[in-house]
């Protein structure tokens, strides 16, 4: 059995995060979805309704929001790959066909936790992101883009990037 935590601690990038995310969700539920594109995009929030990703069903989009990206790599670094892999990984899920929202955060917090233990920072976060990181839900709550939010693709994201929607 692959030693995900181990895989996750040497991950570099965010192409490196999304490999341990399709692996993980193959080995614990057995599907996979290839051909995804990554972006990322000033989101904004409002008031109960923090965004930090973003999946249009019937795309091969996934778009992480940038503000909160960018306070946690500033303010808590050390928990940075841990809020990455959180996002891709429920937002991977939605691509494969996990739409309800809370059904989709119960199967998130499912995989984070037996995969890398309920102590562990994924799993927190799965579980109550507020704990880990209230500056950020916060932050950007009120905020949102005046205009349609410029989508910036993120280059070589996925190894198996095909080119059209299959």
């Amino acid at each position: 059995m692959t030693n995900y935590s181990r895989e996750l601690e040497k991950a570099s990038d965010v192409s490196e995060l999304f490999e341990i995310v399709k692996h993980v969700v193959k080995d614990f539920i057995g599907r996979e979805r290839p051909g995804l594109v990554l972006g990322l995009a000033e989101l904004g929030g409002q008031p109960g309704a923090f965004i930090g990703a973003f999946h249009p069903v019937g795309s091969n989009l996934i778009v992480l929001n940038k503000n909160p990206l960018n306070i946690i790599e500033h303010t808590r670094p050390e928990y940075y790959k841990y809020y990455v892999f959180h996002l891709l990984l429920h937002e991977y899920l939605h691509t494969i066909g996990i739409l309800d929202e809370n059904y989709n955060r119960y199967v998130t917090r499912t995989i984070s936790e037996s995969t890398f233990g309920r102590n562990h920072p994924v799993a927190v976060i799965s579980r109550d992101m507020t704990r880990l990181f209230p500056e950020v839900i916060y932050a950007s709550m009120g905020w949102t883009p005046n205009n349609r939010p410029k989508i910036e693709i993120v280059e070589n994201f996925e190894d198996g990037n095909i080119s059209y929607i299959g």
